[in-house]
Formats: structure tokens, C-alpha cells, sequence
């Protein structure tokens, strides 16, 4: 397809991405690229993810929508939502759509609504028969990671990164947050997750703090602010409890201050990754890390990627004693964390259960 950036008149594009700040950051790199090639540039993101694009560099507006479909507690199907809806999409005057969807969702009822919104052209992942809701049916290569499989789309629809545009994730330069950790280099410690299935139990993560601390670390703990529980019995005595106390552009600084963060698959370790930071990280593999792993920066993945829990896409550990991030030790997160920040402590175990990328 010819780019549209060759055309007399850029078109009004909407990308559409309902899930979580994760999903969203990682949608980054194919907003720059229809920013490239479009006049205006809008974002639908579920509630959960409209922090997230506000940083994106490209996006002119975050429309937000709080799709039924999508979503740990999905809200209930209502006329008076889908008539908001509807009344926002059209006057948005949008002539294209890009529907971003994880490899296992469906766009189809997003299509559908932009299809009556008066929306032009959509185009979307489907492994679904679309009929007449997609005009552009893209397939996505197998195995693909999150943030190439939605480049890949945008680029099939006629845009293109920038010149000079390295594709990797981005995000608006987060503002400075010394105040809230301190001048002196420090590691984070992210304990919690979305879905307790993604992260160590808060006993684990503790103990993980406490011998980072032994070994020379400064340590930070960061976490929302339903998670000040979580984050003060994670901190202990050993390290600076950060829980509840930055809002997402403020938790960009402090994990972009940060020499390396250690993170379950969570929204966090995406951002960490947005803003070049290294990233252990602690990957449950009840979903694919070649499709969710930290993309574009260093990092080292930790975690039985064998367990019996396996691509269950498990919300809680179905396995006693969630062994597969559990199970890893103290030797094996020094080792990694070492990796990433060049200290000489032992690496013994890094290249058996980690990968260094």
C-alpha cells in the first residue's frame, strides 16, 4: 500500500487499544507511526490504560471507553455507554481506524461500533471472519511480540515510523522525582501485578528486598495506591517505601532514575522499558514471554517458563506454593541484577534460567 504520508490530505486516524497501561505503552511505536502519517491522531483506551497514553508520544487526544468485553471486572452492557460512544466517535470525524487486540482477543465489537460511529476504514488483527466490520484483515506472523505484531499492522495499513525512529517504546520525558528517591543510585523493586498469578507473593518479594539490601543495593519500592499494604511489608526496614506515592508519570521518573527494575509482567516493567531502563524480570508463564517480555532494553526473565501453569493465562497460581516465581532464589536475582548493573556479584545461574537480551 502506498503511505499515506504521499498523499495530498493526511487522514484523522483513531487507534484502539481497550487493555491495561501495559498493553497500551506497548501499542507505543505503532501510534508514532500513524502520528506519521495522519493530520490528527486519537487514542481509545479502556480506564486502565488512558494514564498511559496520555504519555505516548504522537497521540493529539485519549478518548477513554469502558468496554464490556475487556477487562478483569468488565462493566455491564448499557445503551447509555454505547450511546456516549457513539456520539464521541462520530465527532471525531475519524477516516480510519486501527484496532489493536492481544493474539488471543477479538476487535470485532469495537469494529462494529465504529463501523456506526460512520468511521471509513478499519483495520484490525482477526482470527475471526470479520465480514464487513474490517477492510483490512491482517494476520499476524505466530510468535509475534505485543509491540511488533501492532507495528506490523500499522505499517500494513500504509504508515510508517518516522526517519530516524529506532521503533522501540517511548513516552514523554517523565518529570524529575530526586525528591522522592533521593540522589544516591538505587534498584526498584515493583512487587505487585494486575493479576496475582504475574508477581511473587508479598513474603517472597520481602525476602528478595532484604538480600538486595545485604548485597549493597539501595533498594525502592513502588506501587499504587491501593498497594501501601503491599509495598510497606515489602519494604520492611530495608528499603524506601514509595507505595501509592507517584501518580504514572511520576513512577515513570522515578523507574527512568532507576539502574535496573525488578518487576513481575506488569504495566510497570513496560514503562521501565519506555524510559530505557533495565529490566529483571519475574515472568509468570501463564501467558508467552516472547509475545509480553520487556521489549527494546536490556533485561534478564526469571521464572520456570515449564510450569504446569503454562499458557493458562491463570489470574491466581493454580499450582501450591507458586513455584514457578517463587521458586526462584536469592543467588538467581542478585545474579540478574548484577547482569544489568555490571556489579561484581556472582552470575552463576544467569544464563541456566535466565535470558539476557
Amino acid at each position: 500500500m502506498t503511505p499515506l504520508r504521499s498523499r495530498s490530505r493526511l487522514p484523522r486516524t483513531l487507534v484502539v487499544r481497550l487493555d491495561s497501561a501495559g498493553d497500551v505503552l506497548l501499542a507505543g511505536p505503532a501510534v508514532r507511526a500513524v502520528a506519521a502519517g495522519s493530520s490528527y491522531t486519537a487514542l481509545l483506551c479502556g480506564p486502565q490504560g488512558a494514564a498511559a497514553g496520555r504519555m505516548l508520544p504522537g497521540a493529539d487526544d485519549v478518548l477513554t471507553y469502558d468496554a464490556p468485553w475487556v477487562g478483569l471486572e468488565p462493566p455491564p452492557v448499557t445503551r447509555a455507554a454505547t450511546r456516549r460512544l457513539m456520539e464521541t466517535l462520530t465527532a471525531g470525524r475519524f477516516d480510519r481506524a486501527l484496532v489493536l487486540v492481544s493474539y488471543h482477543q477479538s476487535p470485532l465489537p469495537i469494529a462494529l461500533l465504529l463501523r456506526l460511529a460512520g468511521v471509513g476504514w478499519t483495520a484490525a488483527d482477526s482470527e475471526d471472519y470479520p465480514g464487513a466490520l474490517l477492510d483490512l484483515r491482517h494476520r499476524r506472523p505466530p510468535h509475534r511480540h505485543e509491540a511488533l505484531a501492532a507495528l506490523d499492522l500499522a505499517v500494513t495499513a500504509g504508515y510508517a515510523l518516522p526517519p530516524g525512529d529506532d521503533g522501540r517504546l517511548r513516552v514523554t520525558p517523565p518529570p524529575p522525582t530526586t525528591h522522592l528517591t533521593g540522589p544516591e543510585p538505587y534498584v526498584v523493586v515493583h512487587p505487585g501485578a494486575a493479576v496475582p498469578a504475574r508477581a511473587w507473593t508479598p513474603g517472597r518479594a520481602a525476602r528478595a528486598v532484604a538480600a538486595l539490601s545485604a548485597e549493597g543495593f539501595r533498594v525502592v519500592v513502588t506501587g499504587g495506591r491501593a498497594e501501601r499494604e503491599l509495598t510497606a511489608r515489602v519494604a520492611g526496614r530495608h528499603a524506601l517505601d514509595l507505595g501509592g506515592a507517584t501518580d504514572l508519570p511520576h513512577l515513570a521518573g522515578v523507574l527512568a532514575g532507576a539502574r535496573v527494575v525488578v518487576a513481575g509482567n506488569t504495566g510497570p516493567a513496560h514503562l521501565a522499558a519506555a524510559v530505557g531502563t533495565p529490566v529483571v524480570s519475574l515472568f509468570a508463564p501463564v501467558v508467552p514471554a516472547e509475545r509480553w517480555a520487556p521489549y527494546g532494553v536490556p533485561h534478564v526473565l526469571l521464572g520456570d517458563r515449564h510450569a504446569a501453569c503454562a499458557n493458562t493465562r491463570a489470574r491466581h497460581c493454580p499450582v501450591p506454593g507458586h513455584p514457578c516465581l517463587d521458586g526462584i532464589g536469592d543467588a538467581e536475582v542478585l545474579a540478574a541484577v548484577a547482569a544489568l548493573t555490571d556489579d561484581p556479584v556472582d552470575q552463576g545461574e544467569q544464563t541456566e534460567r535466565g535470558a539476557a537480551v
